[in-house]
């Protein structure tokens, strides 16, 4: 099963709490938190909520 790092680039600051709580479900607290997460319907449906907020690769 292929993984995706998942960076955190912007702030949590003022958001929407769903999407707080989206970013710590994938272990996203701080500006530059790096996670790796498996690529499957799960992630990416937290991906779609917080998309503005984050940088997604190949890992």
């Amino acid at each position: 099963m292929a993984n995706v790092k998942i960076t955190l680039v912007k702030s949590l600051n003022n958001k929407v709490e769903k999407q707080v709580l989206t970013a710590y479900s994938l272990g996203l607290k701080k500006i530059g938190d790096v996670t790796e997460q498996p690529d499957n319907a799960q992630t990416q449906g937290k991906i779609k909520v917080i998309s503005h907020l984050i940088k997604v690769t190949e890992a």
